[in-house]
């Protein structure tokens, strides 16, 4: 079940997005280029992922920002662009671009030291964007509860777009994070469940700030929990939205 757009175009042009995006990439295509064996490739994670051993013993707390920017491959790189480019225009829409990208910085910062917590002394590095963007979903689910976001499945035979809320979409899949984060020994590896809670949570309360100059709940029942603007509609199953 993966997200492939929101029905909810924003009204100015995500600079912040598109150039964190960007980065994102252009660092992981210059490690495939550069880190060409395995030593340089365990020195680089050494020097620049996440390691909560080296945070609890006090070092090397610049990982807790440069660890957002790597990734362990492409489909890990791709699939947390994918969720960036989904979500991360509406709320760099709402925030404007300063204030996003501190949000952004501050959702994976808070994301890093929520896994830290869980397990302190662990060697194994922690790698990606995720942890931020959880905290963009968190904040678009406080501020776009009712926005239609369609999620591509698939299941075998099974194919289909299906339009379904946000809070339907992000509420099950932070649902997902934190079943998995109590049911899975962090020290194993995988998938960081806690990083992904953590910055989500980190993400909705970094926006309550927003939400309340807005208006609160009175924002929420001017729009219906939709989005401020009329919803995109859609002329084919795979259309270009245009602003």
């Amino acid at each position: 079940m993966l997200p492939i757009r929101d029905h909810n175009p924003s009204q100015s042009t995500p600079y912040v997005t598109y150039t964190l995006m960007a980065l994102n990439i252009l660092i992981f295509l210059a490690g495939y280029l550069i880190l060409t064996t395995d030593q340089m490739l365990s020195q680089f994670y050494y020097d620049y992922a996440l390691i909560p051993a080296r945070i609890s013993a006090g070092e090397n707390y610049i990982t807790l920002i440069t660890s957002m920017f790597l990734h362990a491959g492409l489909m890990h790189l791709a699939g947390n662009m994918l969720f960036l480019w989904v979500f991360g225009d509406n709320l760099e829409d709402k925030m404007g671009p300063i204030w996003f990208l501190i949000f952004y910085i501050a959702s994976g910062v808070g994301a890093g030291l929520v896994h830290v917590f869980f397990d302190l002394y662990t060697p194994i590095p922690l790698v990606g964007a995720s942890g931020a963007i959880a905290g963009v979903m968190g904040g678009y689910l406080l501020l776009f509860p009712k926005a239609k976001v369609d999620i591509f499945i698939f299941l075998i035979v099974f194919i289909r777009i299906l339009p379904i809320p946000a809070w339907v979409m992000l509420g099950l899949w932070f649902a997902i994070q934190l079943f998995s984060g109590i049911s899975t020994d962090i020290s194993d590896g995988g998938v960081a469940y806690w990083a992904h809670a953590g910055g989500f949570i980190v993400g909705f309360v970094l926006t309550i700030p927003l939400w309340l100059r807005l208006g609160s709940g009175g924002w929420w029942v001017q729009t219906d929990f939709h989005p401020a603007h009329p919803d995109a509609t859609y002329s084919s199953r795979f259309p270009v939205i245009k602003r």
